[in-house]
């Protein structure tokens, strides 16, 4: 079940499209691996996140994976972005990345839906990244919403990705055929990913797979 958190909550449904045209595939990749968004950060300050997953399929995966993530500055020249995933009080590092090319979340939440699906559906991950990949460069109509964060209501832009639609092996995906990506961000969320969400519902009523990752603080790094 999803979880809500205070801090974050969607208030509209977002119905209307972005603009009278569709994005085309580069137009896309642009918008989620948009550049620079971690330039007005100040590098004294850190973002955390909440990630909660679910995994009918490997349960014992998704209790491991449910946690923070918190991107840090490297202390001196700040030009690094820091990843670190922390749960019941253990940290452990996951990364570090060229602070400004763009936020490196959007990094993560791919490459641990690839992994997820692999562990858990089998398959290659190579082939899994690759569906992936191409699915981010597929033209889109992104939607406009609005949402509340920590009190105040910030306009967002959603666009969602099927990257396994009319893949020709969706029927051995043990319901990951069905898998649905959806990028929320906002100009005025510090980092731009207001959440990443990935859900492969199945046919039951309990999704075979869900992990979203929320936008939760920005505060002062440790």
């Amino acid at each position: 079940m999803r979880k809500t958190l205070t801090t974050i909550a969607i208030l509209l449904a977002m119905t209307a499209p972005l603009s009278a045209e569709t994005l085309d595939g580069q137009q896309t990749y642009d918008l989620l691996f948009k550049e620079g968004t971690l330039t007005p950060v100040s590098k004294d300050m850190a973002l955390r996140y909440n990630r909660e997953v679910s995994n009918s399929l490997k349960p014992d995966a998704a209790e491991r994976d449910t946690g923070s993530i918190v991107l840090s500055f490297e202390e001196k020249a700040a030009t690094m972005a820091l990843l670190q995933f922390q749960q019941d009080g253990k940290k452990r590092g996951l990364g570090s990345f060229p602070a400004s090319v763009g936020n490196p979340m959007i990094m993560y939440f791919y490459e641990t839906v690839v992994r997820d699906m692999a562990e858990a559906a089998g398959g290659s991950p190579f082939y899994i990244r690759n569906r992936v990949k191409e699915s981010l460069i597929r033209p889109t109509e992104p939607v406009v919403g609005e949402a509340e964060v920590n009190g105040e209501t910030v306009s967002t832009q959603t666009v969602r990705l099927y990257p396994f639609a009319n893949d020709p092996n969706r029927a051995q995906m043990k319901g990951f055929g069905d898998l649905e990506l959806t990028v929320t961000m906002s100009e005025d969320v510090p980092g731009w990913y207001l959440s990443l969400e990935a859900l492969a519902q199945g046919e039951g009523d309990t999704p075979v797979y869900h992990s979203e990752i929320d936008f939760t603080a920005l505060e002062a790094s440790e």
